[in-house]
């Protein structure tokens, strides 16, 4: 048990970066993992917007139902619906969600720092451009990280724990390997999907 927590610490002090992503996330044991753990809702695709499925167990959520499309990867001014969030997710996503809603430039600039640096690191690993950053007006803090089943939240910026969450799943795919096929798109691709901020 010491070992295992000593070489946990020494990930964390070490920081993001010093061990792969899959490196770090093997070597600490799930309850060592940043964020709060959340049961697997499962990813049964919805049709449609508006179609009834079960509640998310987390707000922002961090599982379940969701459209067969994602939104694409980038920076947004308006929030994303959460079915399409979650799909991200599954698709080895991390969501930065801000709540402002007297306005806030100062940490968005922030955030988007934080966005840049990981757009720069994905010209040479392309897991990390499986990031998005958008407003989240329904939840109870300032700042939330989203990972398939993992929620952290934050009242102010700390580009550290950012970086520590986003290392510890970005990338990681979570589509089922086993179970029943999920009905063809019957629909889906007349809607519109949300459109992300240009980029330089």
């Amino acid at each position: 048990m010491r070992s295992l927590l000593a070489a946990a610490l020494l990930a964390w002090f070490l920081g993001p970066g010093t061990l792969g992503a899959g490196a770090q996330t093997a070597s600490i044991s799930p309850g060592l993992l940043p964020g709060k753990e959340f049961p697997d809702l499962g990813n049964l695709h919805i049709q449609r917007l508006g179609d009834p499925h079960a509640p998310y167990n987390s707000e922002p959520p961090t599982s379940g139902p969701h459209l067969p499309n994602i939104a694409p990867w980038g920076i947004y001014d308006k929030p994303i619906p959460k079915e399409y969030q979650v799909h991200n997710l599954e698709d080895g996503g991390v969501v930065i969600h801000y709540n402002c809603p007297k306005g806030c430039p100062d940490l968005i600039k922030q955030l988007e720092g934080v966005f840049f640096k990981y757009k720069a690191r994905a010209q040479k690993e392309k897991k990390y451009m499986h990031l998005i950053l958008a407003p989240y007006p329904d939840m109870d803090a300032r700042l939330a990280l989203t990972a398939w089943t993992r929620l952290d939240k934050l009242n102010d910026f700390d580009e550290a724990r950012i970086d520590r969450f986003i290392e510890a799943y970005i990338g990681i795919d979570h589509h089922k390997k086993e179970g029943k096929k999920q009905p063809a798109d019957s629909g889906q691709a007349a809607q519109k999907v949300p459109d992300a901020k240009p980029q330089p």
